[in-house]
C-alpha cells in the first residue's frame, strides 16, 4: 500500500514485480488537471506586468466576484492550500488558550497534521461524535458545558466540513442549528468548504443561504478541487475578524508575490455560474457510479451520496483485481473504498470502473 491507503502502483504476481498503468480518476478530485477555462485565465494573466502582492486589478476583480456571489461586503484573502486556509482562519478566531469544537472525523482533525494547533500556537481541537460525519448541536453544548474551570481550554469556535469527510452535506437549517448554539455560548463559526461548490450544487441553494445567512462567520472556499491550480479563498463575512489576516498570511508564507496567478481563475469560475456547472457535473458522475454499484451483488454502499463522493465496501479479493487493472482509490477514509469524482470525470470512465468491479466480484 502507498501511504494513506492509496493502492500501490506495483504488485507482486507469482513472485514477480508487475507494473501497471495507474488510473487515478477516482482517487481524489485533486488528481484532475486544470479546467481549460482556468488555464486560459492563467495564460491571459501572464501576458502583462502588474503590481505584486495582491495589489493588481485581477485580485480586485476576484474579491469583487466573491462579494457579488455572496451578496454581501465580505473580506476575501487567497492562499495556496486548504490546510493554510483552514488553519489560518481558525487561528484568526482564537488565542492559544482557546479550543475549537469539531467533529471527530472532520478534515481539520484527521488530515491537517496538527496545522490548526500549530498556526494558533496551541489552540486545542475538541472532537465530538455525530451521525454521518456531521457535528451534533447537542454535542457542542456538551463540549462547552463539560467544564468551565481555568484548567480547561476555553471553547471559542466551531468548525465543520461541508461536505463532510463522508460526503454528506449540511442543509441551511442544520447550519443554523449549529450557529444558534455557537452564538449562545459566544463561539464563532467556521466552515471548511474545500468542496463548498459541490454542496451548493447538491442543495440548489444560494451561496449566501449556506453560509452567512445561516450564521457562518468564516468560510474556506476551495478552488483547487474546482479545477484551479493552487488557490483557496478565505472569506470573512464578519469583516472585523479578518482585520489582521493579511499579517497571518505573510507570516505563514501564504502571501503570493505574483498574486494574480492565484486569483485569475476565480473571476472565470464564478462568472455565470460556471463553478456550479463544474460541481454539478462531478456530483452527477458520483450519482451515476452509485446507481451502478447498487446493482452489483456483494457491494455494500456505506453513506448517502450527496455530493461527489461514493463510499462502498467491496470484498477484499476485489481490491487485488482492481489494483491489477490499474484503478487507484483510497481505503483509509470512511471504513471502505472511497471513489471521488471531479470536474473531469467522464461517463465512460464510471462505466469502465463499474465493469471491472463486476468482474472483480
Amino acid at each position: 500500500m502507498w501511504p494513506f491507503g492509496l493502492v500501490n502502483l506495483t504488485d507482486t504476481q507469482e513472485g514477480h514485480a508487475v507494473s501497471h498503468t495507474p488510473n487515478y480518476t477516482f482517487a481524489s478530485d485533486n488528481t484532475s488537471g486544470l479546467h481549460p477555462e482556468v488555464m486560459r485565465a492563467l495564460v491571459e494573466a501572464n501576458e502583462y506586468r502588474c503590481a505584486s502582492y495582491g495589489e493588481d486589478k485581477i485580485t480586485a476583480q476576484a474579491a469583487d466576484a466573491f462579494r457579488e456571489l455572496f451578496e454581501c461586503n465580505c473580506d476575501v484573502y487567497f492562499v495556496f492550500t486548504g490546510t493554510a486556509a483552514n488553519s489560518l482562519a481558525l487561528a484568526s478566531l482564537c488565542q492559544s488558550y482557546h479550543s475549537v469544537i469539531t467533529h471527530e472525523l472532520s478534515h481539520v482533525e484527521t488530515d491537517e497534521c496538527g496545522a490548526p494547533e500549530f498556526f494558533s500556537n496551541g489552540t486545542k481541537l475538541l472532537t465530538t461524535p455525530g451521525l454521518l460525519g456531521k457535528i451534533d448541536p447537542a454535542a457542542i453544548e456538551h463540549a462547552v458545558n463539560r467544564r468551565h474551570d481555568i484548567h480547561y481550554p476555553k471553547p471559542r469556535a466551531v468548525t465543520f466540513s461541508c461536505p463532510t469527510e463522508l460526503g454528506t452535506v449540511y442543509r441551511p437549517d442544520e447550519i443554523e442549528a449549529i450557529s444558534q448554539v455557537a452564538r449562545r455560548h459566544g463561539l464563532r463559526v467556521h466552515m471548511d468548504g474545500a468542496r463548498f461548490a459541490n454542496a451548493v450544487a447538491a442543495l440548489g441553494v444560494s451561496a449566501a443561504d449556506l453560509t452567512w445567512r445561516a450564521g457562518v462567520d468564516v468560510l474556506s472556499f476551495g478552488g483547487t478541487k474546482l479545477g484551479s491550480m493552487a488557490s483557496e479563498a478565505v472569506v470573512f463575512f464578519s469583516r472585523e475578524l479578518g482585520e489582521e489576516f493579511a499579517y497571518r498570511c505573510k507570516q505563514a508564507g501564504q502571501l503570493a508575490s505574483k498574486m494574480r496567478f492565484l486569483t485569475a481563475p476565480w473571476p472565470v469560475l464564478l462568472r455565470d455560474g460556471r463553478w456550479l456547472q463544474i460541481a454539478s457535473h462531478a456530483n452527477q458522475m458520483a450519482r451515476r457510479l452509485r446507481a451502478g454499484l447498487e446493482m452489483i451483488s456483494g457491494v455494500n454502499l456505506l453513506y448517502p451520496t450527496e455530493a461527489n463522493a461514493v463510499f462502498a465496501r467491496l470484498p477484499e479479493r476485489a481490491h487485488k483485481v482492481l489494483r491489477e487493472a490499474g484503478w487507484r482509490y483510497y481505503l483509509f477514509i470512511g471504513d471502505g473504498a472511497r471513489f471521488m469524482c471531479s470536474w473531469s470525470t467522464q461517463p465512460e470512465e464510471v462505466d469502465a470502473l463499474l465493469k471491472d468491479i463486476r468482474s472483480a466480484i
